[in-house]
């Protein structure tokens, strides 16, 4: 069940005014307050609010299942708990050198990335049973076991953060193209400044095939990289964000469904700037942001030299120019390609 609680905001407001720059009112829900500042608290995706919480393709997140013991960083009280960003794998290593070419595998597939899981899970002491191929009981038993070992979210799947603690999960660092920092000044095809990750028209990195075509976003997950494309096919800008460490950026054609000004997630420990809704699940909304500000002391989650890499619980985290750039750009109904 989504969480939307509207209210007045006294001196979180005031924090809000100061860091956006003051003189508006915030919009909640997409729609401007008409009494005064106002910010939305709502259920929204992201480590800066459902930090570190789930693990894999399940997706405690997405799915509706129950949420795990979360780690907020800004909560030195449950720092270390749920999911981690390690890409250091697990003790286990990988002694086959194979690695998983889906994002998720569960009970019921079969193949080669079957038998590399369960090579790594047997080199970690997790599995005894037949390298066959076959992802059966056994199997998600000892996928199970690791999850419980180490503190990720159980649901018997193995997913990136399985792979990751397994040692068999590609290297994502990879797939991440990092343009060079524009000059000074510079600015995009619509004349929006660019940011520090930022590049525009023949300077951009290619647009993936099979992306659609006509005015649209289109958001990589491998290349943690969005493109703006108007109607002539043009990349006015595109950018580095960090998105969501786990399953639940669901691939596909979306559109933007709702906007907001400012907005604090469930927990109400972050302010997430110029959020730009496209996808809607049972536990809460996913959408393009500005990098999350603690509302304790209004410090970024993140630095923007981060960006590129995958830090996020659910949303797609921006460098203050670049969720500029969104929020004029991406009003409701844009297209928004996920790939």
């Amino acid at each position: 069940m989504k969480h939307h609680e509207t209210r007045q905001v006294g001196l979180v407001a005031a924090l809000a005014v100061a860091l956006l720059g003051g003189g508006f009112l915030f919009a909640t829900g997409g729609k401007s307050g008409a009494s005064g500042a106002q910010v939305t608290r709502e259920t929204v995706i992201d480590s800066a609010d459902l930090s570190e919480a789930g693990n894999d393709a399940t997706d405690a997140l997405a799915s509706g299942n129950t949420s795990p013991t979360v780690a907020d960083p800004a909560d030195p009280a449950t720092a270390g708990t749920g999911g981690t960003n390690d890409t250091s794998a697990a003790s286990a290593g990988n002694e086959e050198g194979c690695v998983l070419t889906e994002r998720s595998i569960g009970p019921g597939s079969k193949g080669s990335n079957v038998s590399c899981l369960q090579k790594a899970l047997t080199h970690a002491g997790y599995y005894t049973g037949p390298l066959d191929g076959v992802y059966g009981g056994s199997t998600v038993a000892a996928v199970r076991k690791l999850q419980t070992d180490k503190d990720m979210f159980v649901d018997g799947i193995a997913g990136r953060e399985t792979g990751l603690k397994l040692g068999i999960w590609p290297d994502e660092a990879s797939q991440v193209v990092r343009t060079p920092k524009p000059k000074a000044g510079a600015k995009d095809l619509a004349g929006f400044p660019l940011s520090s990750v930022a590049s525009a028209g023949a300077s951009a990195p290619p647009v993936p095939d099979n992306s659609g075509s006509g005015r649209r976003l289109v958001y990589s997950r491998a290349q943690q990289r969005v493109w703006a494309i108007d109607a002539k096919g043009r990349t006015v800008r595109s950018w580095l964000v960090s998105g969501s460490k786990y399953n639940n950026e669901t691939p596909g054609v979306h559109k933007v469904y709702s906007r907001s000004a400012v907005t604090t997630a469930w927990n109400g420990k972050a302010f997430l700037y110029k959020m730009v809704r496209w996808l809607d699940t049972v536990k809460g909304a996913i959408g393009f942001h500005q990098i999350p500000r603690h509302r304790s002391d209004g410090s970024v989650y993140q630095s923007e030299d981060e960006l590129g890499t995958r830090l996020s619980g659910g949303c797609q985290r921006q460098a203050p120019l670049d969720a500029d750039f969104t929020w004029a750009w991406a009003t409701v109904g844009t297209p928004v390609v996920v790939l």
